[in-house]
């Protein structure tokens, strides 16, 4: 009883291979290559039948017209000596001469209805071992004096012919069958194999482990290429499902502060002393907590859209000297109230495909960073330079700069170093930036500007910017990266 459960697992192996699709296009194949083949044998046999039947017929009317020709005329005069000749001479041939009564004159056959022309028989031919039936294919010819002469050949060859064509139908047909079902049964397991294999990975994804991958067999086959393919759809929903849950955990401890200062804020105004300024005074002070807050949620959904690649539905060229302008000329006024200088050191002429918008925040949040953290007197210089591959921009200044163990650490989200504590923000400015950039296949790294922090960019150039290839996460280049 013990074996019966595998028997039981094998049994139904076999039937789930069985009734695969890929078991039935198997199928449907061989039976397609056996009709083929069974037509290919056919038209073999039936050429080969046609070329041995032809080459009976011209032994036969060769022979006979060489009987006439040698006996010199067409009564039986002339033909008793010649059959009798070849009776004895050519054993290949059956001769036959009678007269008009039917009394055998002179051949190895027995008596025949006189048919003029072409006839098929079987005769009784004594062999060694007995008597045995063999066709036999002739032509007979009625003489002028009413006898009949006849001259036939073996046909045995053309009937053993016909015979090794079924035997040969019968067993190819036999060996496609179970070459057929036998390749069905290998090919459609190996398929099967394979897809069980991403049936396995999925379900283990559905139970909760999403780092799961289908693998690779290296055959570079379709399923390799479907599985590279799969497996960069399930990269990219891993990467979406980590955002998703980065900003939920990001909203449930980072918003508690600014709704924690409104709920405090409130409370005061609610036992404070009731007069106009007091509730003036208490509105504002909770409309800028609920802007703090209002700001950190939507920097948290743009910045997972960002990240996840869905930020942007189109790229098209963009001018980086366009950009530079509308933001040098949005921010100069507020650089002067400082008392700070904004100054653009060289046009950028290179041009890049991306979102004009999106570029724009980048530039944006790295100068308003450059404007909030360095004192008055400060200098802030935009540059650029392209060539043939890439675009480099560069946002500087002269300020204290960041040190060099924090550097990395500055673009995760909500970081915000001790000298930067009295400096309104949300700690999600340069987080935006490095997602912009990677967007847009590009990256960031900030070094020493001597004195100042030196924020350097480099992005495709236009010609060279895929959108699908560039969209995951960037590769960042050698070097201080962040």
């Amino acid at each position: 009883m013990a074996a019966f459960p595998p028997a039981r697992g094998r049994i139904a192996a076999i039937v789930r291979v069985v009734s695969s699709l890929s078991f039935r296009i198997v199928i449907l194949f061989a039976g397609f290559l056996m009709l083929s083949g069974m037509l290919v044998i056919l038209l073999s046999g039936l050429h080969s039948q046609r070329s041995l039947q032809g080459q009976i017929r011209h032994a036969v009317a060769t022979e006979r017209a060489e009987v006439l020709s040698a006996a010199g005329g067409q009564d039986l005069g002339h033909m008793l000596p010649v059959v009798r000749n070849l009776v004895r001479n050519e054993p290949a041939f059956f001769y036959l001469l009678q007269d008009a009564s039917g009394a055998v004159l002179a051949g190895n056959m027995l008596h025949l209805r006189p048919v003029s022309g072409s006839r098929w028989l079987s005769w009784a031919h004594r062999l060694p071992f007995g008597l045995n039936d063999i066709p036999v294919y002739g032509e007979g010819v009625v003489l002028a004096d009413g006898g009949y002469f006849f001259v036939g050949i073996d046909a045995s060859p053309l009937s053993r012919l016909r015979r090794d064509i079924g035997a040969i139908v019968i067993w190819s047909l036999c060996g496609f069958c179970v070459l057929g079902i036998g390749g069905g049964l290998i090919l459609s397991a190996v398929i099967l194999r394979r897809i069980e294999t991403i049936s396995v990975t999925a379900r283990r994804i559905m139970s909760g482990d999403i780092s799961q991958r289908i693998p690779y067999q290296g055959t570079d086959d379709e399923f390799d290429h479907l599985a590279h393919s799969l497996n960069a759809m399930l990269e990219q929903n891993e990467r979406l499902i980590a955002s998703l849950r980065q900003v939920s955990n990001d909203i449930a401890h980072d918003m508690r502060r600014p709704l924690s200062h409104l709920r405090q804020r409130l409370e005061t105004a609610s036992l404070a002393e009731h007069t106009p300024a007091g509730f003036r005074a208490a509105i504002d002070d909770a409309v800028i907590d609920l802007d703090l807050a209002l700001e950190i949620f939507s920097s948290l959904l743009r910045l997972s859209r960002i990240e996840g690649g869905i930020a942007t539905d189109t790229m098209m060229p963009v001018a980086l000297d366009t950009v530079t302008a509308q933001v040098a000329e949005l921010y100069r006024p507020a650089a002067e109230d400082r008392h700070q200088a904004l100054l653009v050191a060289s046009p950028v002429s290179g041009t890049v495909a991306g979102d004009p918008v999106l570029l724009m925040q980048m530039l944006s949040n790295l100068v308003e960073n450059a404007l909030n953290h360095t004192p008055d007197g400060s200098r802030i210089t935009i540059s650029g330079v392209a060539d043939g591959e890439r675009v480099t921009l560069v946002v500087a200044d002269d300020g204290a700069g960041i040190p060099t163990g924090s550097r990395e650490r500055v673009f995760d989200r909500f970081v915000r170093l001790d000298s930067s504590r009295s400096v309104p923000g949300s700690g999600l400015g340069l987080s935006l930036v490095r997602a912009i950039v990677r967007l847009h296949g590009g990256s960031i790294t900030l070094s020493d500007n001597r004195p100042g922090l030196r924020c350097t960019i480099v992005l495709p150039h236009i010609a060279l910017f895929n959108p699908v290839r560039d969209a995951g996460p960037a590769r960042e280049q050698p070097g201080n990266m962040m």
